[in-house]
């Protein structure tokens, strides 16, 4: 049982408040730095109140830099990781738990690696098979002797090659391949019943219509709190984007972000662009968190049980 002390009361409000503070303080100094001009920050540093250059830092990100096409870029790779992310997480899942697979453990298990490696460690091999996703199909031609042959019967080499560097395609789909998704949803579907999908099949219900009709409905928490953890690492995402957009029109806001530093030594950076470019970036992510806050604390509390 716990005790209602007021001295545990205020201590604990204490401490959120702490935490508040110590989270909030830097992002009132970005706001304050970006509502002022790059003259004003030079002479008086960073400025404790708001000023009046919001509006022009703005402008300037629109009419010289690539902050708004980049923030799309991030948007469309964003969602499309979040929702592929969902799709496959929700149907690994439900295979790996209503089907009596075999080596369902082991396929889990294999899944789970993903965690433990993820994408920024291996990026080099990633970036190999994505420069041409033909690759595996060369090799098999190699073994079985198919490239031999072709190259007798015509005189050229059998070479099929297919880059997905600098596309949406290229930049998105590395990133969806990661088993915590997986584990949330199976970890759900645990605690379904065992009386539903049988009361199911002697309704003649088939399995997909078992999926779509009766499990995915009662899973829209879950959807919920996955697709905005999901869209928050593929927003966030920089070292993949990085290395997979050769171009400044496909590389994402994060990336973006970190170009507007200067490149040259001594040069001063625009400390209120840079800090307009921040909030501009990152009020997508917050206007999501604070639709779908809900549905995320219902989702990770169901996935948990």
């Amino acid at each position: 049982m716990i005790e209602n002390t007021r001295s545990i009361d205020i201590a604990a409000n204490t401490v959120l408040v702490l935490g508040m503070l110590f989270i909030l303080t830097p992002l009132y100094f970005v706001i304050t730095t970006a509502t002022h001009s790059f003259e004003y920050v030079l002479q008086n540093g960073t400025p404790f109140f708001p000023g009046t250059h919001l509006i022009e830092n703005i402008k300037y990100l629109f009419n010289e830099t690539l902050i708004p096409a980049q923030i799309f870029n991030s948007l469309c790779v964003a969602l499309t990781v979040a929702l592929g992310k969902c799709l496959f997480a929700y149907i690994t899942a439900f295979a790996l738990v209503f089907f009596n697979l075999r080596f369902s453990n082991i396929i889990f298990a294999l899944i789970l690696v993903t965690i433990m490696l993820p994408l920024d460690v291996r990026v080099v091999t990633t970036y190999e098979v994505a420069s041409n996703i033909f690759a595996p199909f060369n090799w098999l031609f190699r073994v079985t002797g198919i490239q031999a042959l072709y190259q007798s019967l015509t005189g050229q080499p059998l070479h099929l090659e297919l880059s997905v560097l600098n596309t949406y395609f290229g930049l998105a789909v590395p990133l969806i391949a990661h088993g915590t998704g997986t584990f949330m949803f199976r970890q759900f579907f645990k605690t379904i019943p065992k009386e539903l999908p049988e009361a199911a099949k002697m309704d003649g219900a088939s399995p997909l219509r078992f999926a779509v009709d009766i499990l995915l409905p009662i899973s829209k928490s879950n959807f919920a709190a996955l697709f905005i953890l999901m869209f928050l690492g593929g927003w966030s995402a920089y070292l993949w984007p990085l290395v997979a957009s050769s171009t400044p029109e496909m590389q994402t806001a994060v990336v973006g972000l970190a170009k507007l530093q200067p490149s040259s030594d001594g040069e001063i950076a625009n400390y209120p662009v840079i800090m307009t470019a921040v909030l501009m970036v990152s009020c997508i992510p917050l206007i999501m968190i604070a639709l779908l806050q809900k549905h995320v604390v219902k989702g990770l509390a169901l996935s948990e049980k």
